[in-house]
């Protein structure tokens, strides 16, 4: 079971709805692309039944990720555990620089200057889930362990 934040859920719907409103159009463009004759050299045709293959099993991924999604309210948890949703600050124990980091679900793909997003079943998010404040964690990282002071819980 995946957890994620009401934020999380609500992002995952507009996706699955912008992707459910855009079948009318896919099969507009198949139609068109069909009137213009011989499918077999019809590139605009092969073009939007791919678009529609590839926008369908979209569909049914999202669809299942939140049928099968727990959503997890953040004001529920004790304010002093890092659980989904938190930005937990971070220090690293051998070069002391501290960054702020956003534990979630599924990352969103947004950049921001303000954290590093971080999601559950990464190692971060794995090793960051239920620890508290004043605790090291330790990230399996590709260069090796790397140690981490939990400084807050924002």
């Amino acid at each position: 079971m995946e957890f994620i934040t009401e934020e999380e859920r609500a992002q995952l719907k507009k996706k699955l709805d912008a992707l459910i409103a855009n079948r009318s159009k896919i099969s507009e463009r198949i139609a068109d692309a069909r009137a213009l004759g011989d499918l077999k050299e019809n590139a605009e045709y092969h073009s939007a039944r791919e678009q529609q293959g590839l926008e369908e099993a979209e569909i049914r991924r999202l669809e299942e990720r939140l049928q099968n999604a727990q959503v997890i309210d953040k004001s529920s948890g004790a304010a002093d555990v890092v659980f989904i949703g938190s930005m937990v600050k971070l220090r690293d124990q051998k070069t002391g620089e501290e960054d702020v980091y956003r534990l979630v679900g599924e990352a969103s793909g947004e950049m921001s200057d303000d954290f590093i997003e971080v999601t559950t079943s990464s190692p971060m998010g794995e090793a960051l889930m239920k620890a508290r404040v004043g605790e090291t964690v330790n990230v399996k990282a590709p260069r090796g362990v790397k140690a981490f002071e939990i400084i807050e819980i924002l």
